[in-house]
């Protein structure tokens, strides 16, 4: 990564510097960043099926549209805590075994699901939350181990692109399968697809997890201890603050723009379902794109600063969505949309795992995201309840733009004194 003057990483570690790639390194890097992508897609993919699903599920049973905001509240406040508490079941168990086990859980809530009923949407969001938070910890955790450090902003944004990934799957096989099995038809395939592949992942462990430590201590306080090494971080601690309002912007395109789309301008499920498929898609190719800048052009942080500002006028742009607009004027703002606030996170995680020694990677990934789920917890939140209360998507979007646009403009103002490494 270049940088200069201040930004410039410190050259003192806690731990030896990663040797470059041997070629079996390489042939496992690879191997594991199209795992890790493949695991990333459905994970995400999982909490998008009731949210796209919703109107249909709204028609069926009568249940308000707005209640998907409380849904993703409850995924995330699972998601916070599993967040935190994923480096020392990493460390234990062996990060390949715990994305099986993520699928596992996330299979089986959307299997559960098909029942309609209120409260066993509850109890599988917390379900689903509480697999789809580990995904990350846990391939941050494996790519760290094979990746030189000056290739991660690309090989990190290359597997974060699984996100956009399971947008695009989910935006065109969700109304599809809708379409041709019903709701409750949708839930209990895309259950099954993660299930089935916690399986196909099984051949890699014995390689991902061969630095596992099963003597690591499992305890709740190993959330505090966490928490605390983030917080008394200050590069680690603004990455946590500032993250919340990027993916809350994330949550609600997730959440709330097919519905947006599909009951409050009244275009038809599959126009809805190719705007948000396409701007996934799109994102796709914008993490790559991100992750190669960050590696070779501009330092992370000024990076992060210009994405959190586009993404803020892209939810502008969002709310002023009308039915006079054309199809391809909303695929435009949704391209850009996605683009930003859905793809910072390659360059976030390598950050992190740049300031982080190397066999705390998983942990401190997973601290950091502990505070960065709080936003997909809080603002899907607070969007429902402007909908209930006002019936006005507009307003939400532009509320939760707010947020972004402060920290881009603390993140270019604002050069950090120094750049340390978390101590240990």
């Amino acid at each position: 990564m270049k940088s200069n003057g201040p930004d410039r990483p410190s050259t003192a570690r806690t731990t030896p510097e990663p040797t470059p790639p041997t070629t079996r390194q390489a042939k496992w890097l690879w191997l594991a960043v199209i795992a890790m992508l493949i695991q990333q897609a459905f994970s995400y993919l999982s909490t998008l099926v009731l949210p796209i699903a919703a109107p249909a599920i709204s028609e069926a049973t009568g249940l308000s549209i707005s209640l998907v905001g409380v849904y993703t509240a409850i995924m995330y406040v699972a998601s916070t805590f599993s967040a935190g508490a994923s480096g020392a079941f990493i460390r234990r168990y062996g990060a390949l075994r715990i994305s099986q086990a993520a699928l596992v859980l996330m299979g089986l809530g959307l299997v559960f699901s098909w029942s309609g009923w209120a409260f066993v949407f509850a109890l599988t969001a917390l379900v689903i939350g509480s697999g789809s938070a580990v995904s990350t910890p846990a391939s941050s955790d494996i790519l760290g181990r094979y990746c030189p450090p000056r290739r991660a902003p690309l090989i990190f944004s290359i597997k974060q692109t699984g996100v956009p990934v399971g947008g695009m799957l989910a935006g065109a096989l969700v109304p599809a399968l809708i379409m041709a099995y019903g709701w409750e038809g949708a839930f209990i395939a895309c259950g099954a697809m993660c299930l089935v592949l916690a399986f196909l992942l099984q051949p890699l462990r014995a390689e991902f997890d061969r630095h596992r430590s099963p003597s690591q201590r499992i305890s709740m306080w190993v959330v505090v201890v966490t928490v605390r090494e983030v917080l008394t971080h200050p590069r680690l601690r603004e990455l946590a603050f500032f993250s919340v309002s990027w993916v809350g912007l994330q949550a609600i395109y997730g959440a709330f723009l097919f519905a947006f789309l599909a009951d409050g301008l009244g275009y038809a499920p599959e126009t809805a379902g190719f705007v948000f498929a396409v701007g996934n898609a799109a994102a796709i190719g914008a993490r790559i794109l991100w992750g190669w800048i960050a590696s070779r052009f501009i330092n992370a942080r000024a990076l992060l600063g210009w994405l959190a500002l586009v993404m803020a006028g892209s939810s502008i742009a969002t709310a002023y969505f009308d039915p006079g607009w054309s199809v391809i004027a909303i695929a435009a703002v949704a391209v850009i949309y996605a683009g930003t606030a859905i793809s910072w996170h390659g360059v976030l995680l390598a950050e992190i795992a740049r300031l982080s020694p190397v066999d705390r990677i998983g942990t401190m990934t997973g601290g950091v995201l502990l505070f960065t789920s709080t936003g997909i917890m809080v603002y899907p939140l607070v969007f429902g309840a402007i909908l209930e209360t006002t019936g006005s998507y507009a307003l939400g979007f532009l509320v939760a733009a707010v947020p972004a646009m402060y920290t881009g403009i603390q993140l270019l103002l604002r050069r950090p004194r120094r750049s340390n490494r978390v101590e240990t």
